[in-house]
């Protein structure tokens, strides 16, 4: 009697006793419910584990507490452009890594594979509620949104592509700035595409730069701060060097919030922060304030 009332027990490697599963356990594992891979993502703000499809419906934002996730450009595209508008260009340029880097190639083969991207922005044009536009958006799921030469000749293309059809350029920025693996070759894509926006708006064309986070280094102190307007996401990260790197040379603390886009605003860098339900209303209304002619309905 006594012998029943414990479970019959093994020695295992190394005098470890296991626990003879009952045919009642296995039976109460084989009824746990299986969850498939993707269904759930924890928010980094708030920590709830929220269902990734509420998450995309409410446009890549939190449904408990309102952070802004990262956006795909391709997703991004298709949050802003009317359906079935997007045309996209330049598809067909490929890095020739300069510097002959190691790993590099093997390192965008592994990141193009991954994100479907060939680089780390894409570049066309579409109609946004109707108004033709140049577009481009940035992707930080590809080396952080960093400006290589591939990059560089991807925006470049895009103001000159612009201007010779007379369109605006709606140019959605997202970088770390400089790619270290082509060194001066990317440093040289500041000046590049900096003349391109200039030529552009000699025409006398719109270009609209929307911040979104994080827009840091050489891509900051280049196009994305050239626009005619300058828009942002709440709460992105926008700046030259980080604000660690920062305090550690001046040896002061920053103020809160520094470098955040509600900072930009109060202190005239950026016109206006736009909620990412409202972009498409907000470009549609800067692209035809500025005489864009309405190709056809949304």
């Amino acid at each position: 009697m006594l012998k029943e009332n414990f479970k019959k027990t093994q020695t295992g490697p190394k005098g470890i006793k296991k626990t003879r599963e009952t045919k009642n356990s296995k039976e109460k594992k084989a009824e746990k419910i299986h969850v498939p891979d993707g269904l759930f993502r924890k928010c980094p703000s708030c920590n709830e584990i929220v269902c990734v499809e509420d998450v995309v419906d409410n446009s890549y934002i939190c449904p408990a507490c309102g952070y802004y996730f990262k956006v795909t450009a391709r997703a991004r595209i298709s949050m802003v452009a009317d359906k079935g508008s997007f045309e996209e260009w330049d598809m067909d340029i490929t890095t020739s890594d300069p510097l002959d880097f190691p790993g590099y190639h093997k390192k965008l083969e592994k990141i193009q594979a991954a994100t479907d991207l060939d680089e780390a922005v894409i570049t066309g044009k579409c109609t946004i509620r109707g108004y033709e536009t140049g577009i481009g958006v940035m992707s930080s799921d590809f080396l952080m949104g960093s400006m290589g030469s591939v990059v560089g000749e991807k925006i470049t293309r895009l103001f000159e592509k612009a201007k010779e059809e007379e369109l605006p350029v709606v140019l959605f920025c997202c970088s770390g700035g400089a790619r270290m693996q082509e060194g001066t070759v990317s440093l040289m894509q500041m000046a590049k595409t900096s003349q391109a926006v200039k030529m552009h708006s000699e025409k006398g064309l719109l270009y609209i730069s929307f911040l979104t986070d994080p827009t840091t280094g050489g891509v900051t102190a280049s196009f994305a701060m050239l626009g005619d307007v300058i828009l942002a996401e709440p709460e992105a990260l926008i700046g030259f060097a980080g604000p660690r790197v920062i305090e550690q040379t001046i040896k002061q603390k920053l103020p809160e919030g520094f470098q955040k886009s509600e900072f930009m605003v109060k202190h005239g860098f950026v016109d206006r922060i736009v909620k990412r339900k409202n972009i498409r209303k907000n470009l549609a209304y800067l692209l035809a304030s500025s005489g864009c002619i309405k190709k056809g309905e949304e």
